[in-house]
């Protein structure tokens, strides 16, 4: 390897760091109980998140000026096991530069707005940690060389994503909507699991250049049988779905407006809801040798694309109207990714990340943005461009109006048959958990044993029947 690229592996080795020491230092001076000011808190993560662009722009700037492609970065193992050694490297091409200089400088953006946005609010600092964490996790998932590294950070969006959602814990709603999310992506993280292990099994390996060949993304189709990658594009399809909100799993995106504006930008506008789309674009190789799976993205792209556009048009509050128009620009990127056309799944992402971002920034301007583009036109009604309304009968218009009014009652299904399942499972084995420990700890009997010495006694104190009560 020459100096160049030791140096240049080096400065992209630093992107994720620095927001990371950002977060361990100040989670150590709070956890020491010493709030520190508003000053100190913007002041560290920003200069973290400045860094970690300035990394960015430079690992960017060397790709460009030395026309390469690839670069593979091993810093060294992180622990070993028996046999498996958990390998911490990147791997920087055309795609993951690319995402680094956008999510360095979305995050640094965000930042910036949401020091004067959160000005005084409770949780100034939480915040700022959170998106310290976020920021973190975002770089390890588009740098990771590896499946194995990309699913720690994987796990660490989805984990701030939750905690940003329910920000507001003083109130019911936000708690709820970000549990929400979290089953969602516990249920859909599975896939990315299960594909973690089937990667090592059929590849031996979990490096990305290892498994899918060291090609300039995007690259040819990975050397693999029909069968296996089939199997492994279908994984990493639900895990796509999950973090980004497709069809069936798409409710918990509108709640999760519930959050903070910065963090409903900068998680739902720009870069977490796209996590997904990135993972189907590194693994690429895979989907070309997987049709049935890039069939599903196909389907499932345009199945939420057209779910997303009824129920956008009788949204009545701004951001919910936004959560869905996200929603099917991502289904419209699904299904360009599974006809093959990654390209331009990559250029449709960082547009409509940059869009997305500035319209949910400016939510809450949008009430005065449209009074002055009404008084601009003078109360003219711009054209109408919803064809629906001119072809569809009106037995059918109406009921698709009905359904578009109640989401398609995707909300009742998944509070049936996700939320509720998963809570209650979760408080059974609370519940065994606690019985276990009695018995080993012999708690059980002398509680059996108090629980019938007081039956005994409310039996002997209390008059039997009416009968006895009136000879008394």
């Amino acid at each position: 390897m020459q100096l160049s690229d030791v140096v240049v592996g080096g400065i992209a080795t630093t992107v994720p760091f620095w927001p990371l020491l950002a977060f361990v230092g100040l989670g150590l001076v709070t956890l020491a109980h010493r709030t520190p000011s508003e000053r100190t808190v913007a002041g560290c993560v920003l200069w973290s998140l400045s860094l970690s662009l300035i990394g960015s722009l430079a690992t960017a700037a060397f790709m460009l000026s030395h026309h390469q492609d690839v670069l593979m970065v091993d810093v060294g193992p992180w622990f070993s096991t028996g046999t498996y050694t958990f390998e911490i490297s990147f791997l920087v091409d055309r795609l993951s530069v690319t995402m680094m200089v956008l999510s360095s400088a979305i995050s640094l953006l965000i930042g910036r707005f949401s020091v004067n946005y959160l000005h005084r609010e409770p949780g100034f600092t939480r915040f700022f940690l959170l998106l310290a964490l976020f920021a973190t996790g975002m770089m390890l998932l588009v740098e990771a060389g590896s499946i194995d590294l990309l699913f720690v950070g994987w796990e660490l969006v989805g984990l701030t994503s939750a905690l940003l959602i329910g920000f507001f814990h003083e109130r019911t709603t936000p708690v709820r909507a970000g549990l929400k999310a979290f089953t969602i992506y516990r249920l859909c993280d599975i896939g990315l699991l299960l594909a973690v292990v089937l990667l090592h099994h059929y590849a031996g390996s979990a490096e990305w250049v290892e498994a899918l060949g060291e090609w300039a993304w995007p690259g040819p189709a990975a050397v693999m049988g029909v069968g296996p990658a089939t199997v492994l594009g279908l994984c990493l399809v639900l895990a796509a779905m999950g973090k980004s909100a497709q069809l069936p799993f798409s409710s918990w995106l509108p709640r999760a407006m519930e959050g903070p504006t910065p963090s409903s930008a900068l998680f739902y506008g720009a870069l977490s809801v796209h996590a997904g789309l990135y993972l189907l674009l590194r693994a690429e190789p895979l989907l070309q040798r997987a049709p049935l799976a890039s069939g599903v993205l196909v389907v499932v792209g345009l199945l939420t694309a057209l779910h997303a556009t009824l129920v956008w048009r009788v949204q009545t509050d701004v951001k919910s109207a936004l959560a869905y128009a996200v929603l099917t620009q991502v289904g419209l990127m699904f299904a360009e990714v599974g006809m093959g056309w990654y390209r331009l799944a990559l250029v449709h992402l960082v547009a409509h990340a940059c869009l997305r971002c500035l319209q949910l920034l400016r939510a809450p301007s949008a009430l005065r943005e449209v009074q002055m583009r009404h008084a601009a036109t003078q109360g003219v009604k711009p054209p109408s461009v919803a064809v629906a309304h001119h072809v569809m009968p009106e037995g059918l218009r109406q009921r698709f109006y009905r359904l578009a009014l109640e989401r398609f009652a995707l909300d009742v299904l998944h509070e049936q048959w996700a939320l509720r399942p998963l809570l209650w499972l979760g408080a059974w084995i609370d519940k065994a958990e606690r019985v276990w420990v009695g018995v080993v700890s012999g708690w059980i009997p002398r509680a059996a044993e108090t629980r019938r010495l007081e039956s005994e006694h409310r039996t002997a104190t209390e008059p039997s029947d009416g009968k006895s009560t009136g000879a008394v």
